[in-house]
């Protein structure tokens, strides 16, 4: 029991990296364009993150816990491991100021442990091809959603007064930085979701599992999940919305550079159109239970506002950097899982 309870607590932790990792997609551009201070702008988004299971349903959880490893092989060692290299990978790109993605660290570090302990046949290739699919997609969509966006907005605002603009926009910051706080905890905070229920309603004995699970489901999310179905825990929800909360109020302010100053400068009326074509974009993605990168989108929404103006504007050596984090996370998450699963079971079990 300890030992499920250690896990629990690991997987609310990388909740909280999560959303200590990904606060620089929530608050830089509104941080950049100073229409918010740090403090202001942390605590805006962390709001909108919690309150964001009231909008979204839970299939994001539903496609992390059943969706990339046969949840029947589930056990203690595979949660154990996916978390260590979830949480592994999200630390050494937060030093190296990257914004990497924390749901693809997390799906990498599935993937990992899964090999180790059952091969090709442990993986559930639908659920992984969807995912991997939504790593070209989700940012191309936010790119192209911001342009159009940005085409829009700057027609119509061509003969008003500049200063004027710049002042509505400043207003409408807050409402599309709100959307897009929705959005990443809509998406986000249900990955670790998955993580939990998919350790709860696995392959794991009662002896086990079952006072945390008696504790944490009611009686109906227990008789549900008798008939097999994949629930997720409305304690577990609050849990996890409270976890990613806790992380973006504390910030990750390295990153916060990166995504809103170095990739291209932001007016407001930038990152209106920004953050308005990623909450879009993570909308979508949520309804169709997705598990997408937030700052694959918000990176793409930023690039494509940016370059709307002149291709000069865009910092193409800085978004390069990014890109590459993006394609060696799976991969980099997945080793250090199937090093952390091997020497779980070989050196302590």
């Amino acid at each position: 029991m300890a030992w499920i309870l250690f896990l629990i607590i690991l997987a609310l932790f990388f909740d909280y990296l999560n959303g200590f990792h990904d606060a620089a997609n929530s608050v830089a551009t509104v941080v950049s364009t100073r229409v918010l201070s740090p403090k202001v702008a942390v605590a805006w988004a962390a709001f909108f993150n919690f309150v964001a299971f009231l909008i979204f349903h839970t299939g994001v959880a539903k496609t992390i816990g059943s969706g990339i490893v046969d949840i029947h092989l589930v056990d203690a060692n595979l949660v154990f491991a996916a978390l260590v290299g979830a949480c592994g990978w999200n630390l050494i790109t937060w030093w190296w100021g990257l914004p990497s993605s924390s749901s693809h660290a997390l799906i990498g570090g599935l993937i990992g442990a899964g090999l180790v302990k059952g091969g090709f046949s442990a993986l559930v290739m639908g659920g992984i091809l969807k995912t991997v699919l939504f790593i070209f997609l989700s940012p191309l969509l936010g790119l192209l959603l911001s342009m159009l966006i940005g085409v829009l907005v700057f027609n119509l605002c061509r003969s008003f007064n500049p200063y004027k603009v710049d002042h509505f926009f400043r207003k409408g910051q807050l409402v599309s930085a709100a959307a897009y706080s929705l959005g990443h905890g809509g998406n986000d905070a249900q990955k670790t979701m998955g993580i939990i229920s998919m350790l709860l309603l696995g392959g794991l004995t009662g002896s086990e599992v079952g006072p945390i699970r008696d504790f944490l489901l009611t009686h109906h999310e227990m008789e549900l999940a008798a008939q097999g179905q994949f629930i997720v825990p409305l304690s577990v929800v609050l849990l996890c919305q409270g976890a990613i909360a806790m992380g973006t109020l504390s910030g990750g302010w390295k990153i916060v550079k990166t995504m809103g100053q170095k990739i291209t400068r932001l007016r407001p009326v930038d990152g209106f159109c920004a953050e308005s074509a990623s909450s879009i974009s993570l909308f979508i993605a949520s309804v169709l239970g997705v598990p997408v990168s937030t700052t694959h989108t918000i990176t793409g929404a930023i690039v494509g506002i940016g370059s709307l103006r002149r291709l000069s504007c865009v910092r193409w050596s800085v978004a390069n950097r990014i890109v590459w984090a993006w394609f060696i996370t799976i991969p980099a998450a997945g080793l250090i899982s199937a090093a952390g699963y091997m020497l779980k079971v070989f050196l302590f079990d």
